[in-house]
């Protein structure tokens, strides 16, 4: 009787891990599907309109997107969130959102590409890139969980059109520790935790 009833149990288990599977691969799958109309209308030249209820990424959707920071670079989610992690993951809220600010708003900007994996991406993984850590030979996987997750949420509210731009229109920006020889061709907007932002005089991206 003992070995029926721990039988059972496992099965249980089991059928319940695979439901809770189901239901996260069909969350992913619905917040992907939504960030990629998200970004078109974000790239589209003029579009401001905020994203109807039914648009919108929930925070579940979201949050079931590359579960353990592992996935490929192939949605705009993972890779707006990867980004967003690896450049600001110690330098706050506020920190994090600026960085997913300059990505949406290289976002179809002329000199930048139409999707958010292709401005993250922008250059070649060895050698000269727009993101150091896309570049830096290291592990892309996210490492911390907590970190990720609010990573995913800015990244949510950044495609939800939900974000106020922290960086004043900024399409650049560079540590604080580090004064690069090209930030004397922009326009300084803000200082926001450990970066510095920047805009191109005239709005046009070199």
């Amino acid at each position: 009787m003992r070995q029926i009833w721990i039988a059972a149990c496992l099965a249980a288990s089991i059928l319940v891990g695979q439901a809770v599977a189901a239901d996260r691969a069909q969350k992913a799958e619905t917040a992907a599907s939504k960030a990629g109309v998200l970004e078109q209308n974000a790239a589209s030249e003029g579009s401001k309109e905020r994203p109807s209820p039914s648009e919108i990424i929930t925070k579940p959707e979201a949050q079931a997107v590359d579960p353990v920071g592992k996935e490929l670079l192939d949605d705009a989610i993972t890779c707006l969130s990867r980004t967003i992690y690896w450049e600001a993951r110690g330098d706050g809220a506020a920190g994090m959102e600026a960085i997913a600010n300059v990505v949406m708003n290289r976002l179809g900007h002329e000199g930048f590409p139409n999707t958010i994996c292709e401005v993250v991406r922008q250059g070649r993984e060895q050698g000269a890139c727009q993101f150091s850590w896309w570049c830096d030979g290291r592990s892309d996987d996210a490492e911390e969980d907590e970190s990720y997750a609010i990573a995913k949420e800015i990244a949510r509210k950044a495609l939800n059109r939900q974000l106020t731009d922290r960086t004043g229109g900024a399409l650049y920006f560079h540590q604080r520790k580090v004064t690069p020889s090209w930030s004397a061709e922009y326009i300084k907007t803000v200082e926001v935790g450990e970066h510095v932002f920047y805009k191109p005089h005239g709005g046009e991206a070199k």
